[in-house]
C-alpha cells in the first residue's frame, strides 16, 4: 500500500533517479557501505583504554638476587616490559627522551644490604608522565610490585614495610592532560586541514573543466604539482604558529626544546600531508568521493596515531597500521620537543620517516596525476 502510494507521488521520479544514479556510481556506493564496517572492525579491536606492557629500562646498581626479584615483580604486573638494561642515568634519560622507554626502574647499590639489616630499602620508578593515562598505569604497577615484594619479604604480622618504591614522574609532574593534548592537536589540525583541502584540488579543476587549460600552459606537470602544494605549505606554517601561541598563552603549555628545530621538523610532515591529499585527489572523480576517501584516511590518523589512545595499549596489528600514518611520527616529534626538550639526536629517526613519507607520496601523486591525464 505504501509502495503504491509512493509510486503515484510526484516524489517518486526524483527518488528513482537518485537511486539509479547511486547504483551507477559504484565507487561511492562501495565506500558508503564498506567504510563503516571496516572502521568498526578496525577500531573495535584496536582501541583499548587500559594501558599495559609499557617499555621500561632497568638501572640495577645492586645486581643482587633481591634487585632482580623486584624487577621481576614489576614485569609480573603486566604493565611493564623490560626492553633494556642501562649502565647509567645518562643512558636511561636518552632512552626515555627518544621514546624507546616510557619508564625506568632504578635500584641503588645498597638495596639488598638494607633489606638484610632490617632497614627500609628504597627503589625508584621514573615515569614519562607526558601521557597522563599511561603514567597512571605505571604508577599503579609500581604500587602493586611494592606490595607483592613486601608480602614476600615479611610475614603479615611483622609490621612496617621493608621495601618502598618511590615514583618520580618526569616532564608532567601534575599529570595535566592539556599539556599532552595541545601539542597533539597541532599535528591533528594540520592533518585534517591540509590533506582535506588538497584532496579536492585536482578533482575540483577536473569538474570545472579548467584542468585541461592548466595542462596546455607552459607549466610542467611537476611545476603544476608544486604549484598546488607550495601555497598550502605557508598555510600550514601559519596554522602551526597560531596553535603555538594559543597553546603557550592560553593553555600554558611549555616549549622546552628548540623552536627552530620544531619548525624545521614540521616541513616534511606538511609536505607528506599535502601529497597525501593530492594522491587522494588523483584517485577519485568527484569532490564527494574525495571527502569520503579523506575520511577513511583521517579517522585512523586520529585513533591509531597515539593522539587519543596510547599506542602501547593497542594490539600489534593496530600498531603496525599506526606506523603507516605520518601523524604518528609527527606527534612523537611535537611532544618530544614540547615536553621533553629533546634535540635532533632523539627525533632524527622520526624526521627521516616523515621525509620518506613525503618523497613516496609526492612520487605516487605525480605518477597518478600523469596516468589520470592519459
Amino acid at each position: 500500500m505504501m509502495l503504491a502510494s509512493l509510486r503515484s507521488s510526484p516524489l517518486w521520479p526524483m527518488l528513482w533517479k537518485e537511486l539509479v544514479q547511486m547504483r551507477r556510481d559504484r565507487f561511492t556506493l562501495g565506500m558508503l557501505v564498506g567504510i563503516p564496517g571496516i572502521q568498526l572492525l578496525l577500531f573495535g579491536f584496536a582501541i583499548r583504554m587500559e594501558v599495559r606492557h609499557l617499555p621500561a629500562v632497568v638501572l640495577d646498581e645492586s645486581k643482587t638476587t633481591e634487585s632482580r626479584a623486584l624487577t621481576q615483580a614489576m614485569v609480573n604486573t603486566g604493565n611493564f616490559d623490560v626492553v633494556a638494561t642501562v649502565a647509567d642515568r645518562r643512558e636511561m634519560q636518552r632512552m626515555i627522551e627518544r621514546g624507546d622507554a616510557r619508564a625506568a626502574v632504578v635500584i641503588p647499590p645498597d638495596f639488598e644490604t638494607d633489606l638484610k639489616r632490617k632497614r627500609t630499602a628504597t627503589a625508584q620508578v621514573i615515569i614519562d608522565a607526558a601521557d597522563p593515562l599511561a603514567s597512571q598505569a605505571a604508577i599503579a604497577a609500581a604500587a602493586l610490585a611494592s606490595a607483592a615484594r613486601n608480602a614476600a619479604l615479611a610475614p603479615p604480622n611483622a609490621g612496617g614495610a621493608r621495601l618502598e618504591v618511590r615514583v618520580r614522574p618526569w616532564y608532567n609532574p601534575a599529570l595535566e592532560s592539556s599539556i599532552y593534548i595541545v601539542p597533539g592537536v597541532a599535528g591533528l589540525i594540520l592533518t585534517l586541514t591540509l590533506s582535506a583541502i588538497t584532496s579536492m584540488s585536482i578533482v575540483r579543476e577536473r569538474e570545472r573543466g579548467t584542468l585541461e587549460q592548466l595542462i596546455v600552459t607552459p607549466v610542467t606537470r611537476a611545476g603544476l604539482m608544486l604549484g598546488k602544494i607550495l601555497p598550502f605549505v605557508i598555510v600550514g606554517y601559519v596554522q602551526l604558529t597560531v596553535i603555538l601561541l594559543l597553546g603557550r598563552f592560553v593553555f600554558d603549555v611549555p616549549l622546552r626544546g628548540s623552536l627552530l628545530l620544531l619548525y624545521a621538523s614540521t616541513a616534511p610532515f606538511i609536505l607528506a600531508s599535502l601529497a597525501l591529499g593530492l594522491f587522494i585527489s588523483t584517485a577519485v572523480k568527484t569532490q564527494i568521493q574525495a571527502m569520503q576517501l579523506s575520511f577513511l584516511v583521517i579517522l585512523p590518523s586520529v585513533l591509531l596515531s597515539g593522539f587519543m589512545f596510547p599506542r602501547e595499549a593497542m594490539p600489534v596489528a593496530a600498531q603496525w597500521i599506526g606506523g603507516a600514518i605520518p601523524l604518528t611520527y609527527f606527534l612523537r616529534i611535537l611532544r618530544g620537543i614540547f615536553l621533553r626538550g629533546t634535540g635532533i639526536e632523539a627525533i632524527w629517526k622520526d624526521v627521516l620517516s616523515l621525509c620518506v613519507f613525503a618523497l613516496v607520496l609526492v612520487t605516487l601523486s605525480a605518477t597518478r596525476f600523469r596516468k589520470s591525464l592519459d
